[in-house]
């Protein structure tokens, strides 16, 4: 396995441009097996979440070109159902989150579809509930056979219904908006996601031939056709790389641009790094962050400890929580991060502790940080990637530490961020692959 070794103390100085985002190409990926025709995606980052959802789609039967350096295409013509039921094909989603996605147009399109459960990032519970009622609302059957440990979907023919979603989430909106483009009739989805990727997901589908109307809004109204046909995407910035990277600047005073961000995208991003006490410019598409000495946690109004938390889509994305944490060690001030959509995500915070941070983890969903103000720099240490966004934190703790860090397992890492240390060395900082 391989292993991240950083040279913490140096600043970084430059542009630096985010990636496709990898929560929008994995739904976009499985879109396009709701047509016969050709779908060209461009932006697509070299990661390993994507790459592997790409090849299981090859081993499915579907025909992948690569266009360009970051450009695919994707001819879901000749589809091996047989394949979708043997014990390779169900292995393969058990290690891939991303495959849940596959459900809603494989019934949709061919009336079938087997699954096991998902595997993904070790950050407690991640239920299925809303993907499978929703898709059952619109008349699929579904049965778990525990002995071989998965799902078996079934439907003749989808048919459109209305329905109020148990919880506003992002891939469940996702699944049960690619069943329903098309299912015969109208389907109606109220708490729906409203996340730029499911936006982006919709505007994809009807330029495909769907017709969906409601996008950006949680009420989703779609009208079932008969058949889709080919298009032309590019996805969006990853929100989180950008965010990741605001965070790095501030931890390790640096100064960088950050490259045609998507700006209007971005929604409560930028103001919630602000709160604690982060300068950063818009200019134009790109977003400038100035080297700052410190920078201090602002308090509420009647002067209560700051909050932050995690919420739906225009909230904050749960995803950058670990980084905004990790960026809290250095401010001046305190802030109570508060993750509430994943129980275990705080418990890499142990290993922010042994490097000298001051972090009181009440309890699964809540932290208290009580920043440094810059005072003392963090201590290099031996750290484990846990999961994407905690492994993003801890090499940002490790950029800013004293010293030099290990960070192990960064396989998690590479799931989620694309060439990061090369990316990263190229404006000024040490880090080695070995």
């Amino acid at each position: 396995m391989a292993s991240f070794v950083i040279e913490g103390g140096h600043r970084l100085c430059g542009e630096i441009h985010p990636q496709g985002a990898k929560n929008e190409v994995l739904q976009i990926i499985c879109a396009t097996l709701l047509t016969a025709e050709e779908v060209t995606v461009n932006n697509i980052p070299d990661i390993l979440d994507v790459n592997n959802l790409i090849q299981l789609l090859r081993e499915m039967g579907v025909t992948v070109a690569k266009k360009g350096i970051d450009s695919y295409s994707f001819k879901a013509e000749n589809v091996d159902l047989a394949y979708l039921e043997s014990d390779e094909f169900l292995k393969k989603c058990s290690s891939l989150r991303g495959s849940v996605m596959l459900i809603g147009p494989m019934v949709a399109r061919f009336g079938k579809a087997l699954i096991s459960k998902p595997g993904g990032d070790k950050i407690g519970r991640r239920r299925l509930d809303t993907h499978f009622v929703g898709i059952q609302n619109l008349g699929a059957d579904f049965r778990y056979d525990e002995g071989r440990g998965i799902y078996e979907i079934t439907a003749d023919r989808l048919q459109g219904s209305y329905m109020l979603l148990d919880e506003a989430s992002v891939t469940g909106t996702a699944n049960i908006v690619m069943a329903a483009v098309l299912a015969k009739g109208t389907t109606t989805i109220y708490n729906a996601a409203c996340e730029p990727y499911v936006q982006q997901l919709c505007r994809l589908l009807n330029r495909m031939g769907a017709k969906i109307s409601g996008i950006a809004s949680n009420l989703l109204t779609i009208e079932g056709v008969e058949e889709l046909h080919g298009a032309q995407h590019t996805v969006l910035p990853d929100m989180i790389e950008v965010g990741s990277f605001i965070g790095m600047a501030a931890m390790t005073k640096s100064e960088i641009t950050i490259k045609n961000v998507s700006y209007e995208n971005l929604g409560i991003i930028p103001e919630s790094f602000r709160r604690l006490g982060i300068k950063l410019e818009q200019r134009g598409d790109d977003i400038y962050v100035p080297a700052q000495e410190t920078y201090q946690i602002e308090s509420f109004i009647d002067g209560s400890i700051m909050t932050i938390a995690d919420a739906t889509w225009p909230g904050l994305t749960p995803d950058l929580l670990s980084v905004m944490l990790v960026v809290a060690t250095q401010a001046k001030g305190s802030v109570l991060i508060h993750q509430k959509m994943f129980e275990s995500r705080l418990f890499f915070v142990d290993k922010l502790i042994d490097m000298g941070a001051q972090i009181i983890l009440c309890d699964p969903h809540r932290a208290v940080v009580i920043g440094h103000n810059h005072g003392f720099k963090l201590r290099g240490a031996r750290l484990t990637s846990p999961d994407i966004r905690a492994g993003i934190a801890l090499l940002i703790a490790a950029m800013s530490a004293e010293g030099t860090s290990t960070i192990s397992n960064i396989e998690q890492i590479d799931r989620g961020y694309q060439n990061i240390e090369g990316r990263l060395n190229a404006i000024g900082a040490r880090i080695t692959r070995i």
